[in-house]
C-alpha cells in the first residue's frame, strides 16, 4: 500500500488499480490496510467461517441458477458469478489475515502438491462443453 500523509491522497494507485497484476499477497495487504484505516479488527475465526459459509451459499445459488435445475425467479436480479466468488475470496482473505497466513505462499505450496501428486492421476479428457 502506498504511503500517504494524514489527509492527503496516495501518490500512486494501489496494486491492481491501474491494470497491473494483483497478487494474493497484494490483496491481503490492501484488505488489512483498509481494516486498519477504519480501526476495525477481524472477527473471531468461527464467525468468519459462518460468513464464508454464507458467501459459499450465494456462489452455489448462482451456479444453480446458471447451470442447475433451479431457474432463478423472474423478479430476481441477475447475479455475477465472478463477484460472488470474489466475495468468498474476500472472506478467506480476512480469515487468513486474522491468523497471519500468507495465502500466496499457501497457494503456491498447494499447486506444487497437486502438480506432483495428481500429474498422472486422472486420464486426459477432451475439454468439457460449457453449458450456457
Amino acid at each position: 500500500m502506498p504511503e500517504t500523509d494524514a489527509g492527503s491522497e496516495a501518490t500512486s494507485p494501489p496494486p491492481g488499480a491501474s491494470g497491473e497484476a494483483l497478487t494474493l499477497r497484494d490483496a491481503q495487504a490492501l484488505v488489512d490496510a483498509w481494516m486498519r484505516a477504519r480501526g476495525w479488527t477481524y472477527w473471531h475465526p468461527l464467525s468468519q467461517l459462518a460468513r464464508m459459509s454464507e458467501e459459499l451459499g450465494e456462489v452455489a445459488r448462482v451456479v444453480n441458477h446458471l447451470y442447475g435445475e433451479k431457474p432463478k425467479k423472474p423478479d430476481e436480479p441477475e447475479q455475477d458469478l465472478g463477484l460472488e466468488l470474489a466475495d468468498l475470496l474476500y472472506t478467506m482473505i480476512c480469515l487468513a489475515n486474522a491468523k497471519g497466513i500468507d495465502l500466496q505462499r499457501s497457494l503456491e505450496l498447494v499447486l506444487e502438491k497437486y502438480g506432483g501428486r495428481d500429474a498422472a492421476r486422472y486420464p486426459r479428457q477432451p475439454p468439457a462443453r460449457r453449458r450456457e
